[in-house]
């Protein structure tokens, strides 16, 4: 059977090759971008890839918004999601031990996200591009005074010793990563339990609450509401929705509700809830 290759932003041992690993299985090959918009690119493009895997927020920084925009604009479908725990460990040569690091090397929001741990040191912190391109380099050039922090896949990868497990500082740290397929490759998924959709209101008055009423009463719970100005209109918005339910049916029925009262609506993806926090 052949191997399926999905883009994901950053290098291999990137956070998105464990969410795709998690989601894909062990042998998923992955196709590494620089941005998300070549992510997008390469997964829209079927000679290239199987689908991508892409970052949509972080349960500390939030949404990220352009992401949404990419979305938007492609014609890829969710098919899944994958709520990934943060865990980000201090790496280093075999050999190499605590006393003889001068130098930490890795992406900034990883510095930050160990700030009280790198605090305790006198440590230059160096920021690079990405968490795992780090470890990589500290690999290739056999530092014995640079530690990276990385994932525990950055590691495995580049031959690196884990010395210190755990560094960050918030232990709850989620990042939520939705898979992504052409539409021609996209099967039904049995047991859906959720859904992403986008939609624009017509400007009559309470033409959102009237949206939202019929949402709720439909007995679907919107784990996510997000609002995005509309380029080139004055001040109108349209608006990101994740739906969670018991079955499709459900579903369907309040899209059919809805339909009347919005301007515009666009399924981005029927799949199973992945957040492993959910009730």
């Amino acid at each position: 059977m052949a191997t399926t290759k999905v883009s994901i932003q950053g290098y291999e041992g990137s956070f998105h090759q464990v969410a795709a690993q998690q989601y894909f299985g062990k042998d998923v090959e992955v196709i590494p971008c620089a941005t998300f918009r070549e992510v997008i690119k390469i997964a829209s493009n079927k000679k290239e890839s199987n689908g991508g895997v892409m970052a949509i927020e972080n349960s500390i920084a939030g949404s990220i918004l352009p992401n949404y925009t990419l979305l938007q604009k492609s014609s890829l479908k969710i098919v899944g999601e994958v709520y990934l725990p943060i865990k980000q460990h201090l790496l280093v040569n075999p050999g190499v031990k605590l006393e003889d690091i001068k130098e930490v090397h890795s992406h900034h929001m990883a510095i930050q996200q160990c700030m009280e741990y790198l605090d305790k040191y006198d440590w230059k912190l160096v920021e690079t591009d990405d968490t795992a391109l780090s470890a990589k380099h500290i690999h290739q050039h056999k530092s014995k005074h640079i530690a990276g922090i990385a994932s525990k896949l950055a590691a495995e990868l580049f031959q690196l010793n884990i010395l210190v497990p755990n560094i960050h500082t918030q232990k709850n740290n989620y990042t939520r990563f939705l898979m992504l397929q052409r539409l021609d490759d996209v099967l039904q998924i049995k047991d859906a339990n959720k859904a992403s959709v986008n939609f624009e209101t017509d400007h009559s008055k309470g033409s959102l609450a009237k949206v939202l009423t019929k949402i709720a009463d439909g007995g679907i719970n919107l784990s996510k509401l997000q609002s995005f100005p509309i380029a080139g209109t004055n001040f109108k918005y349209s608006f990101h929705a994740d739906m969670e339910f018991e079955n499709t049916d459900i579903f369907n029925a309040v899209i059919e509700e809805i339909k009347p009262l919005t301007a515009q609506i666009k399924i981005y993806g029927v799949y199973k809830n992945g957040n492993p926090l959910a009730p």
